[in-house]
């Protein structure tokens, strides 16, 4: 079991498996190399489950894709929270409705209205809006998007009465002077607002940024803000957990799944039952295991739309996961993030670690080993044969020091991409060895990671 240095190996809580982690080199502690500087300790799951009309609701009067009302039935809508029940009888759950589901004046709509409010009632759910179906920067004027948000957020308070507010909002991608909207405007200081590394599926773009929670600039949604002129007090939230080696491909590229992961579309729908089901825990297991240990905290999340089904995946995956990490809390949406902002006030100690080995699955390469460096100045990927002992190759450097620019035409591309990215879809975009960074750039890295010198 070789790492990228000197390791050690332990038994997992899944009978007879083993994974590796990445520890102090010769002479260092753990700590030294291992558990960022986060006081946030523990392993935590997030669900958010989506009640719509139609499969893309991109603005409040366009839709696209195909009308999905008799999937959002209430029978539906209760099967879900059962299942969830099921696979964590004390946990809570996020429910994001969008639009026209609010709105609707069928009575099955009226009807599902209802019984979201006593979710929330009887468990403690949060609902919150969705606005423009995961992609309303991509279709959507910034203005208009406030004012559908502010719209929503109003419904959904008199909806569930009481002065309930919702303490998030999940949006896919979100502008980052929406999200700036959210804190200084509607009080709301959590936003599911991108989804990493996504690239060349679905409706929007939108690769650079951070797997894990942090504070956006008001530069751009992906960018860490870099101090108090560009801070926007909004803890920004990835979508969904994806298998990291599987996530380096643009699009089907290879005719793989970039997007593989938690989701129950590219595991169960497309690998079947045994080997899908194998995928989510596996995926699971590269943050509550090596990355709870490199990181202090682990945390997996998924956003599963109630159209798709699954629910017996869902019930299956939450109690392997309560069996193996018994310690895991299943949060909502927003609780997660205030939590996480009680213990990090700024981006400062931003310092996010993962390693981790291809799973097997299709686009999951075994023999192959990534290694992701993620603070407010960078983020740095690393690949290689782990078999074969090859010397890792840099397949992403991104810098969040340089200015950055969101679109400010409606298209498709939102991603932040500068020196070289993991996508490959640009000429510059070539893996090479850390050495042959520029100097600046090498500079960069080792006066926060000196340890990568010898890997040069």
């Amino acid at each position: 079991m070789d790492n990228f240095w000197t390791r050690r190996q332990f038994l997992s809580r899944a009978a007879g498996s083993a994974v590796s982690l990445a520890l102090a080199g010769p002479g260092k502690s753990a700590l030294a190399y291992g558990a960022g500087t986060s006081a946030l300790r523990g392993r935590f799951l997030t669900h958010v489950s989506v009640v719509r009309v139609n499969q893309i609701e991109v603005t409040p009067d366009r839709s696209i894709g195909e009308d999905e009302a008799t999937d959002n039935r209430p029978d539906r809508i209760r099967s879900r929270r059962e299942a969830f029940a099921r696979g964590c009888p004390e946990g809570r759950m996020t429910w994001a409705i969008s639009w026209l589901a609010l709105n609707d004046t069928r009575q099955e709509y009226k009807d599902a209205r209802r019984l979201l409010v006593s979710f929330h009632e009887r468990y403690g759910d949060e609902i919150t809006f969705i606005p423009g179906g995961y992609f309303a920067p991509m279709f959507d004027t910034r203005e208009h998007i406030r004012e559908t948000i502010h719209k929503a957020l109003r419904l959904i308070s008199e909806m569930v009465g009481n002065g309930y507010r919702p303490q998030c909002l999940v949006a896919g991608f979100l502008d980052a002077e929406s999200q700036r909207f959210l804190a200084t405007e509607e009080g709301i200081h959590v936003c599911q607002g991108q989804i990493w590394s996504q690239h060349g599926i679905d409706n929007g773009d939108g690769d650079g940024g951070i797997c894990y929670p942090y504070y956006p600039s008001r530069e751009h949604y992906l960018k860490p803000a870099q101090g108090a002129a560009d801070f926007i007090d909004c803890v920004c939230l990835d979508g969904w957990t994806c298998d990291f080696l599987a996530a380096r491909r643009e699009g089907f590229q290879g005719g793989f799944n970039s997007r593989l992961g938690v989701g129950p579309i590219e595991t169960v729908g497309n690998l079947g039952k045994e080997a899908g089901r194998k995928e989510m825990m596996d995926t699971t297991a590269m943050h509550f295991d090596q990355g709870h240990a490199l990181n202090g905290f682990g945390w997996v999340t998924g956003i599963w739309e109630v159209s798709v089904g699954h629910d017996e995946d869902l019930t299956w995956w939450l109690q392997a996961v309560k069996d193996r990490w018994p310690d895991t809390q299943v949060l909502t949406e927003g609780a997660f993030g205030l939590e996480w902002r009680k213990h990090a006030p700024d981006n400062a100690s931003l310092n996010y670690r993962f390693d981790a080995k291809g799973t097997g699955a299709p686009g999951s390469e075994k023999e192959l080993e990534i290694q992701w460096f993620m603070n407010r100045e960078f983020r740095l990927g690393l690949l290689r044969n782990w078999i074969t002992s090859s010397s890792p190759m840099v397949i992403d450097f991104t810098r969040y020091d340089l200015r950055a620019h969101e679109p400010q035409t409606l298209e498709r591309e939102w991603s932040l991409m500068n020196v070289l990215n993991q996508k490959g879809t640009r000429p510059e975009d070539k893996p090479i060895r850390l050495g042959r960074l520029t100097p600046e750039d090498q500079r960069r890295i080792y006066a926060r990671y000196p340890e990568l010198k010898k890997l040069a």
